[in-house]
């Protein structure tokens, strides 16, 4: 039987196993999820063994990896591998699921379960790319090595170590993660650049305790009006952050690479309704869109507490509040710098009468390849047969730690070709993925041993 035919044949099946998959909470952030995330790396690894793979449950101080290899191919045959996450993030608020989030529900062509696009379903869509090529045609040209962790949606905290420690055992020829998304169903890309990341939390107190505001307002500093003008201070109005030295490592795009986000077609408009807002800002004026979500440093604040927040009405002047920051950089920003710089800069807002504590809780290099040589070649022609046009080369405005990790601990190539898309409600109520684009995936991958064989004969 054909391969076409063959992952024509067995959609509702592949389907299905998915389902299973998204079934297990496999939760990282929560301890009562413990369990539940050792049985899912048992069911990746069982899976795994059922493909003929040598699969099995490494412990690290956190969450197990999973580890399979399939070398069949010989020691002459390029190797691939193979990295993804079974771990999901929390489903809150429960009460916006329009179905229950660890239950596979399809409506319009889409899958809906946490994980579907974050990154079960993408892992799975591996998983089914080597049943379908055993099945269709036989042993794979390739070596195939595959990297699955607990722990990505807690910061792969001890993803580094683990690789530290295993690189002979992990070495190979190319990596290839699917964890971003293509353009549209349409559009199909490749992803040749990561923001990468400084998150901070700020946390500035006044008075022991909260205070009566008629009786004290005006004469002590109040925490929460210190934080905000703070806050205030770290952009301007044209969207340009204010910390001194930010932007002295920031790689500009290439004119060509200018004039190729300008080509992208996605409009304004497109990215307004996908965002659902009224109109879209806050970037640096005078920037294309695209270039300022995807290759240009940005600076949000994710949270803000402080007083009170409960029904109806207190006065009080607040002893406490805090904010969580977040700094997106681009190439060739280091994130221990751009910390630096920041906390030098907010201790020099502090106000008297507050005292301030800044808290560093995750970072992430900026990740940016130029798309040359046999991998992407490879890649590239996989993806045309599958779609008919060759994909475009974009960058993702997140950021993936483990990817420089990847390239520069085991000295490879990584090749990000992901299958979620914009808008599929990653880390948010009611995430899905297409159906479609999941069978295009399980398609360019089975193709794609046999373009690496070729390229890197």
């Amino acid at each position: 039987m054909s391969l076409e035919k063959l992952l024509k044949e067995s959609r509702k099946k592949y389907e299905d196993e998915l389902a299973e998959f998204l079934r297990i909470p496999s939760v990282s952030a929560r301890s009562e999820h413990k369990q539940d995330m050792v049985r899912c790396a048992n069911w990746v690894s069982d899976k795994l063994t059922q493909l003929g793979m040598k699969a099995e449950v490494l412990p690290t101080k956190g969450h197990p990896v999973v580890y399979g290899e399939l070398m069949e191919a010989g020691k002459s045959a390029p190797t691939v591998l193979i990295y993804g996450h079974y771990d999901v993030q929390p489903v809150e608020p429960l009460d916006e699921w329009e179905s229950p989030p660890f239950e596979a529900s399809v409506r319009d062509g889409r899958m809906y379960a946490r994980g579907t696009a974050d990154d079960k379903g993408q892992v799975h869509i591996h998983m089914k790319a080597l049943e379908a090529y055993r099945q269709a045609k036989g042993k794979p040209p390739i070596n195939l090595k595959f990297l699955i962790e607990g722990e990505e949606e807690v910061g792969s905290a001890n993803l580094e170590e683990f690789i530290e420690g295993n690189v002979s055992r992990l070495a190979c020829d190319a990596a290839v993660i699917s964890d971003t998304p293509m353009l549209s169903e349409q559009l199909p890309s490749i992803c040749v650049g990561l923001r990468g990341l400084v998150y901070m939390e700020v946390r500035l107190s006044g008075p022991r305790q909260d205070l009566h505001s008629g009786q004290y307002g005006g004469g002590v500093v109040n925490p929460a009006n210190a934080l905000a003008r703070i806050i205030t201070q770290l952009k301007d109005d044209s969207g340009h952050i204010t910390i001194p030295g930010f932007y002295d490592a920031v790689k500009v795009p290439s004119p060509t690479e200018k004039k190729a986000y300008a080509e992208i077609p996605m409009s304004e408009e497109d990215f307004r309704r996908e965002a659902g807002v009224p109109a879209i800002g806050d970037g640096e004026v005078g920037v294309h869109f695209i270039e300022r979500i995807w290759a240009r440093p940005t600076l949000d604040v994710n949270g803000l507490l402080s007083g009170y927040t409960g029904e109806g009405s207190k006065t009080i002047i607040p002893a406490r509040a805090m904010a969580k920051v977040s700094m997106r950089l681009v190439p060739d920003q280091d994130p221990r710098v751009v910390q630096e710089a920041f906390e030098h800069y907010v201790r020099s807002l502090k106000p008297e009468g507050t005292e301030m504590e800044i808290v560093a809780h995750a970072h992430a290099m900026p990740w940016a390849v130029d798309p040359e040589g046999p991998v992407f070649a490879a890649a590239s022609s996989a993806v045309e047969t599958v779609f008919g046009r060759e994909p475009l080369f974009v960058r993702e405005g997140g950021s993936i730690p483990i990817v420089p990790m990847i390239e520069q601990t085991l000295e490879t190539p990584v090749l990000l070709l992901g299958f979620a898309l914009p808008g599929c409600n990653l880390h948010s109520p009611n995430e899905w993925i297409s159906l479609d684009l999941y069978h295009k995936g399980i398609a360019i991958m089975a193709n794609l041993y046999d373009e690496i064989a070729k390229q890197l004969a």
